[in-house]
């Protein structure tokens, strides 16, 4: 059984926990999973130029960060892609209804941002 003390600290970690987290943060976090495909299957996938894996893949992506995506197999033409973000209102609706903290913990991790995408099943063409 808790002790008063015990719940008070525990009511108060809470409360201050709620206060000072956006609910974005709490809710989705700051990334985001985008699967990755492509036909043929085996092509390398380039994110912003940095090669990240060979299709199939999942990668974690920053939810406030917009991205070129190039699909890369040897015999193919490159296709490239965009992935790029927009803010969710709802999370600034529900920030501003909870205080200055929670917009500044969301505003500056980025968890207010959703990527547009989260699958890109990239169909490869052979070079002539």
């Amino acid at each position: 059984m808790m002790t008063k003390l015990q719940m008070y600290s525990f009511l108060l970690v809470m409360g201050m926990t709620m206060l000072f987290t956006g609910c974005a943060t709490l809710e989705k976090g700051t990334h985001e999973s985008v699967d990755f495909t492509s036909n043929p299957s085996g092509a390398d996938v380039h994110v912003n130029g940095n090669l990240m894996g060979t299709t199939p893949v999942t990668l974690k992506l920053e939810s406030k960060e917009t991205y070129r995506i190039d699909f890369k197999k040897n015999g193919y033409a490159t296709k490239r892609y965009a992935i790029t973000n927009h803010i969710v209102t709802k999370w600034v609706v529900f920030d501003v209804i909870l205080g200055v903290a929670p917009v500044l913990v969301d505003a500056i991790t980025g968890a207010w941002f959703e990527l547009d995408q989260d699958s890109i099943n990239a169909i490869l063409e052979k070079q002539q």
